[in-house]
């Protein structure tokens, strides 16, 4: 029998991915949510847009103090803050019938993202998963919050085609609530080494920051933001506009996708299906090959990808094959990137050195979203938006191979130290 330490797939990976699922499943919906909010109010395309901005931004900025709450008060407490934020933003947004309003409760909304998000999750499931399969996990824990984009865009199209955006915000409110069923298996059932634990936050941050590796790390997580977030917000509504009809008798519409507006939700669904298999993989191979060179890769298949598809006509056969391409290597970054920080690092303050990296992903998110709806309403046409994320795309290839993949030994101690602590040891059994 399998010893319960190396077990694979523990209580925590499960609920783990269980909120990372659900969350993610109405993050990525968002972008469905462009053209009937926009229509409803008669807003240009840039208002609602910076919302969606406003909220990859605000999740950004909540990742670290998410994992710096969760390292002080415990992973529950995080995790309970982050889905009350969370649903207060829908319900209050459900309500709101200005612009201004929707990008305040951007905020919220973001900031909820964040406590249910990959720092808090991913620091817990690193921390209680033998080293052996640590890699596997996060690269699962990842995947999960892939399959919400197979599960939210097509479920939020579905329910738009049944009722008003509005009452869709409630019913994602509840299921938002509803993560906290799985709290009780969310406990850390190994804690990090003693080395882990001797510097402070504020002296580990410091080493961190000093470090030209965490810098670069910290740059080239940017692009990942940019491409991403885009997409997500912008691409279902470009795919509505620019794509050709779905053809007759085509395989498309024997799948129930016969309108472009339908192919915009589908080609979400089908990044997130090809991530699920994309960020497993990635977890798979950060185990055996060095982290840094799959990130550059992963980097420069994009660019490839996302300049091939801008410089031909776009098609549902384009759509599809470029939704599987750039699906596999979506958020393959994540346990890349989250590995390596937990690598260079140590496990105890992975939540907030990985929650400040993640700062720059959702900095580029910011970005890319509302850089979109800008240059949109300015010229008609997405196409500048795609040619920046190529790009920025190209930097994080380059960026990435100096790092230093080797721990960073953040602690120092002496061997007077460390034979006084034997000494105590020696003498505490001697009293018991």
């Amino acid at each position: 029998m399998k010893d319960k330490s190396t077990r694979l797939f523990t209580p925590v990976l499960i609920s783990g991915c269980l909120i990372l699922l659900t969350g993610f499943s109405v993050r990525n919906s968002f972008g469905v949510f462009q053209i009937p909010i926009a229509e409803n109010f008669g807003w240009l395309r840039a208002e609602f847009s910076l919302a969606i901005a406003i909220q990859n931004l605000a999740w950004g900025v909540g990742e670290p103090i998410f994992g710096s709450l969760a390292a002080r008060f415990g992973d529950r407490k995080a995790i309970i803050l982050g889905a009350l934020c969370y649903a207060m933003g829908l319900v209050l947004s459900s309500i709101s019938v200005s612009p201004e309003a929707h990008q305040l409760l951007g905020i919220l909304v973001g900031f909820g993202t964040a406590g249910l998000g990959f720092g808090v999750i991913l620091s817990v499931v690193g921390r209680t998963t033998d080293p052996e399969n640590r890699s596997l996990a996060l690269g699962i824990a990842t995947a999960a919050g892939s399959a919400g984009q197979i599960i939210g865009p097509p479920l939020a199209e579905y329910l738009l085609r049944q009722m008003v955006w509005s009452q869709v915000f409630l019913i994602f409110a509840v299921a938002i609530m509803a993560v906290l069923l799985s709290l009780p298996f969310i406990r850390s059932e190994r804690i990090a080494s003693r080395s882990e634990l001797e510097e402070s936050m504020s002296k580990v941050f410091a080493k961190a920051l000093r470090d030209p590796s965490y810098g670069m790390i910290f740059l080239g997580f940017f692009s990942c933001g940019f491409q991403l977030a885009f997409i997500t917000a912008h691409f279902p509504a470009y795919i509505a506009e620019m794509c050709t009809a779905i053809p007759q008798n085509s395989v498309l519409r024997s799948m129930g996708v016969v309108s472009t507006s339908a192919l915009g939700a589908f080609s979400i669904a089908i990044i997130g299906m090809a991530n699920l298999v994309g960020t497993i993989t990635a977890g798979v191979l950060g185990k055996h090959f060095t982290k840094k060179y799959l990130l550059s890769l992963i980097y420069t298949g994009r660019t490839i990808a996302a300049a091939a598809f801008i410089m031909t006509p776009m098609t549902p056969d384009s759509v599809v094959i470029f939704s599987i391409v750039m699906g596999a290597l979506w958020l393959a970054t994540i346990p890349l990137t989250s590995g390596l920080v937990a690598h260079i690092y140590g496990l105890r303050y992975m939540g907030t050195l990985f929650g400040v990296v993640f700062f720059s992903h959702q900095l580029g998110g910011f970005l890319g979203v509302w850089l979109g709806g800008v240059f949109y309403d300015q010229y008609g046409s997405y196409d500048l938006v795609w040619w920046v994320g190529v790009g920025v795309g190209a930097f994080s290839a380059v960026i990435h191979l100096p790092v230093r993949e080797t721990p960073l030994k953040l602690a120092q101690r002496s061997r007077r130290q460390e034979a006084s602590e034997i000494l105590r040891v020696l003498e505490l059994r001697t009293i018991i």
